[in-house]
């Protein structure tokens, strides 16, 4: 038997392994810049409200 093979399947599994934990940083970076927190929109209850009930709420929006 030789070591050659062996070696090889230990050098591509490392290889592969440092390259799976580079992509796990770089998606937690990435999840940590753009998803840090979840954005509201204004007047996001009355909105809420017209779709439930199917009626224009109450509250008119100046602008």
């Amino acid at each position: 038997m030789s070591l050659v093979p062996k070696n090889i399947n230990r050098k591509v599994s490392r290889e592969i392994a440092i390259i799976l934990i580079i992509k796990i940083a770089i998606l937690l970076t990435i999840k940590h810049i753009w998803f840090d927190a979840p954005t509201i929109p204004k007047n996001f209850d009355s909105q809420v409200a017209e779709r439930i009930a199917g009626s224009p709420s109450q509250i008119k929006e100046t602008r």
